[in-house]
């Protein structure tokens, strides 16, 4: 309490000083000064007592301890009394040993003749008027107690803890409040710091953990693995098909070699074997080495330009059919086989983003899977279309919900809703014309309801005092109403001509608030300009709460216009507003 009182005492002397108050100052620095309490401190407290026993000044120890039996100790309870008379007596027996100890036996005589009088009657100094004629009183089985250091310092330290308690315990003004204060704001902030690392730490373990999952899941199936090698192999299987139509048939369109068997007519024999693309492709993935064999056979019969007799062709052809078939039949089963693992494996993957349903993500599947069956599109369109989708399969959120709380006294849809300077109060307004006033710290609760008859359309908290709530309403008036009072100071008719009050800010340095005022829509003639709204007029005014008169009307170019939106800044020397014409006006001034 004593560091509270100390900081306290320059805070107000900082405050006098910046109001001029010079004399004041003076006063304070003085009774500061003569301050008997010496600023709740104990330990100077305990050092007054002990320089007036030092310099054997009993007329100013008895007055300071009759001080603070007057100023403190009164007010107590009568239970405390009695160890506020052991304390005092104490306190006289540790003077009268001081004395003895120093060797002033004029002292000591002088004490019990003052105060014979007073202790004569009581009990506890029956045995202590023979002490000055006791020789060697320390050397006294009684008195020996009394003159031991461990004695003293007992007494000093009891001392100090009662005076430390009562001082604790002491009602203090709310000018005193601000230490307990600051120091519950210092530990919620330090306990705030310490949740937030420890967030921060989770946020950092959940982040790379999912990193290592990611890693786990976005590995390829084998399959898909393969992929890259065998797009090499189809590649060089039509550049080889390409080659040997290019020797037997010059006029074939280029594009025919990339259509599947299925919509290709045979023209000639001859083409069967360059008509089989999509099988030899299927043989090409199974053993790349054949298809290597068939292409220098291949690009020689080209550069000959022999064409082989039909009875070989004939017969080659029903062998690769046949060969073909098995091969094609087996490799399907495989790849269907594949496909549902690869199907199966895809699902899991892409679970995670909401916006992706199942279905959807079969057909990318699928278009990834058999990318010669789309008419338009190149193969790699559809798997850079999934990857796409699936880029951002862990999105990181922009925030930690800590908590959430629900209001719901509204039984309508809700137009304003405003907090106060202090942070403790919440307004809201309705379509219903109902206000609630409530708090949300420690838990939710309704301070005020108030229900208007007339329409409301504007809804602001007063800066000073802060209880006070205004309400702008549909027919020209702003009412002052007061939250604890629960009650209505002032009505303010505002104009009549615009009755409409769309915007209401109060100004953090002052009693004063903005008024913004409109008048009543106009109904043009929508036919003959349906984009061209008609103007509405309006005002800009500021009140002042106090006086409850208009102070001000602010300026607008070029012409009168509705303000719907009005803000200040931190420190109320800028006013911020939006109008219906689409233009922002900045107004500097102290309002």
């Amino acid at each position: 309490m004593g560091s509270a009182v100390e900081r306290t005492d320059e805070h107000v002397r900082e405050y006098l000083i910046y109001r001029g108050f010079t004399n004041a100052l003076k006063h304070l620095d003085n009774d500061i000064k003569a301050d008997k309490e010496k600023g709740f401190r104990v330990d100077k407290i305990i050092d007054q007592l002990q320089q007036f026993i030092l310099t054997f000044d009993l007329i100013s120890l008895k007055e300071y301890w009759l001080y603070l039996d007057r100023r403190l100790f009164c007010r107590l309870e009568d239970i405390y009394r009695s160890t506020v008379n052991k304390l005092r007596t104490s306190l006289f027996r540790y003077y009268i040993i001081n004395t003895i100890q120093k060797g002033n036996l004029e002292k000591t005589q002088e004490f019990f003749q003052k105060q014979a009088l007073e202790l004569q009657t009581q009990a506890e100094w029956r045995d202590w008027f023979i002490l000055p004629f006791v020789p060697n009183p320390e050397q006294n089985p009684f008195f020996s107690p009394y003159f031991s250091r461990q004695w003293a310092d007992t007494f000093l330290v009891s001392l100090h803890n009662f005076l430390s308690v009562l001082f604790q315990c002491m009602p203090q003004p709310v000018l005193l409040s601000f230490d307990a204060e600051v120091q519950k704001m210092t530990s919620l902030m330090e306990e705030n710091e310490q949740l937030r690392q420890q967030v921060f730490a989770l946020q950092t373990e959940n982040r790379d953990q999912r990193d290592r999952d990611g890693s786990i899941q976005h590995k390829l199936p084998p399959y898909v693995q393969n992929m890259d090698r065998l797009g090499d192999t189809e590649l060089d299987l039509v550049s080889s098909q390409r080659a040997s139509s290019a020797a037997t048939t010059p006029s074939r369109n280029f594009f025919s070699t990339f259509l599947p068997q299925a919509k290709r007519t045979p023209i000639k024999p001859a083409q069967v074997s360059s008509g089989s693309s999509p099988s030899q492709a299927a043989v090409g993935r199974k053993d790349p080495t054949a298809n290597q064999l068939i292409k220098p056979k291949e690009a020689s019969q080209s550069k000959e330009g022999k064409p082989p007799s039909s009875q070989v062709s004939t017969s080659e052809t029903c062998s690769s059919q046949s060969q073909q078939a098995t091969n094609q039949s087996v490799n399907q089963n495989t790849r269907n086989k594949r496909i549902q693992d690869h199907e199966k494996e895809r699902k899991e993957l892409f679970s995670k983003p909401p916006h992706q349903t199942p279905e959807k993500k079969v057909e990318v599947g699928d278009a990834e899977l058999t990318p010669t069956e789309t008419s338009g599109d190149p193969p790699d369109s559809s798997s850079s279309r999934s990857c796409g989708a699936g880029g951002g399969l862990s999105a990181e959120q922009p925030f930690i919900k800590l908590s959430q709380e629900e209001y719901g006294e509204h039984h309508s849809a809700i137009m304003h809703c405003r907090v106060d300077s202090s942070g403790r109060r919440v307004a809201s307004l309705d379509v219903d014309g109902v206000i609630k006033v409530w708090s949300f710290n420690p838990m939710m609760q309704t301070k005020a309801t108030i229900m208007s008859k007339s329409p409301l359309l504007s809804l602001e908290w007063a800066t000073k005092p802060d209880r006070l709530l205004l309400l702008g309403s549909g027919v020209g008036t702003v009412r002052l109403y007061d939250t604890e009072a629960k009650k209505n100071l002032y009505e303010m008719n505002i104009d009549e001509t615009h009755p409409r009050i769309l915007s209401l800010a109060s100004s953090p340095s002052g009693s004063s608030f903005i008024c913004s005022a409109a008048a009543l829509g106009q109904s043009g003639n929508l036919e003959s300009s349906p984009r061209l709204p008609i103007p509405v007029s309006g005002q800009l005014l500021l009140w002042d709460t106090k006086t409850v008169k208009q102070q001000l009307q602010f300026s607008l170019e070029p012409e009168p216009v509705a303000i719907n939106c009005t803000a200040f800044n931190h420190n109320g020397n800028l006013l911020v507003t939006g109008a219906a014409d689409g233009v922002i006006r900045l107004f500097g001034s102290c309002f």
